[in-house]
């Protein structure tokens, strides 16, 4: 049974806690945590396990093998290095680091030491984002034309980053995902910030890949709805993917396909100009069944370190949405 630790009991960290403390498949030693109230948190709900406020006493603990780094994006490198140099696996929330360069040297250490380096990317283990990974590329959608997604919200307001940073990691990495991590030509994004000067509110990211696929990400924490969506528009269907609804995805059979004009030589001949018919048919919403991210998220990390499966968030795919965020020209 791996030996697991925690560090940060913030925002996301109780989420990861309950997971780690509920799982067969390793046993939760040690959590770290400065906030006094955050440790009055977790000794109340789970009183087996031991509590420390400084994390270096984690490092040096022989009782455990890997460690969930749950803590504010400025210090994922610090603790990152500090842990793979221990000889510890780690689980590091998104992003694993604030630059490419750092994405980069955990990366390497990792690989030095032989330890795996993963990255929360939650979204990549849900059912519904499989599902629509699995429905583009069996080519039931056609060839792909462009995906655009919306993060919205009234509140959480964070100070430590903008609202990009905040929200767009998860849209990325699912947008990276779909399209099998390949690299951007052009990335462009327009913000604002309105509450927090030097802190954008509100930000339009725009890429384009190629094969003339484009992709819109929209992020907003003064949003009047919560909003969770990802569209895939397609040459021969498009599908929709909303986080928020019963039904997580539903495919329309729609689309606007050339109009065949019978020519004088019995022939589909060419006109001009080209006319055009819209299709329009059924809309299929599929029975998906479901399992928590999270926990199969967590699952993963343990194939990882026990069975050398191929981590799916490990530092490459870190790194390429690293590298979007922090190559986003300003328009």
């Amino acid at each position: 049974m791996i030996k697991i630790a925690q560090i940060g009991v913030g925002y996301w960290g109780p989420n990861l806690l309950r997971n780690l403390a509920s799982s067969s498949r390793c046993s939760l030693t040690h959590v770290a945590e400065k906030s006094a109230d955050r440790r009055t948190f977790v000794s109340s709900s789970y009183p087996a396990i031991k509590i420390v406020n400084d994390s270096a006493e984690i490092f040096a603990s022989p009782e455990v093998d890997a460690v969930v780094i749950s803590t504010p994006a400025h210090s994922h490198h610090a603790l990152a290095m500090a842990a793979l140099s221990a000889g510890k696996h780690i689980l590091v929330e998104k992003p694993m680091a604030t630059s490419v360069t750092e994405v980069e040297e955990i990366g390497r250490l990792a690989a030095e030491k032989g330890l795996v380096a993963m990255v929360g990317h939650t979204f990549l283990f849900n059912p519904a984002v499989r599902y629509l990974k699995q429905l583009m590329d069996s080519g039931d959608l056609g060839e792909i034309r462009y995906i655009y997604s919306q993060r919205l919200n009234l509140g959480r307001i964070r100070s430590d980053v903008d609202a990009l940073w905040n929200l767009a990691p998860h849209d990325i990495s699912i947008i990276q995902y779909l399209l099998d991590n390949r690299a951007p030509l052009a990335i462009r994004r327009t913000g604002m910030d309105f509450v927090q000067k030097g802190i954008d509110d509100v930000v339009f990211l725009n890429i384009e890949y190629p094969g003339k696929v484009l992709a819109h990400v929209h992020v907003s924490w003064l949003d009047p709805h919560k909003v969770r969506s990802l569209t895939v528009v397609g040459s021969k269907k498009m599908a929709i993917y909303d986080d928020m609804a019963e039904h997580k995805i539903a495919v329309y059979d729609k689309g606007i396909d050339p109009k065949a004009v019978l020519g004088q030589s019995m022939d589909y001949d060419q006109v001009q100009p080209p006319s055009f018919v819209h299709r329009s048919g059924d809309i299929h919403c599929p029975a998906i069944v479901w399992k928590e991210p999270l926990k199969a998220e967590i699952d993963h990390f343990f194939d990882c370190i026990e069975g050398g499966v191929t981590c799916l968030t490990g530092p490459a795919h870190a790194r390429e949405v690293v590298r979007i965020l922090a190559s986003a020209k300003t328009d």
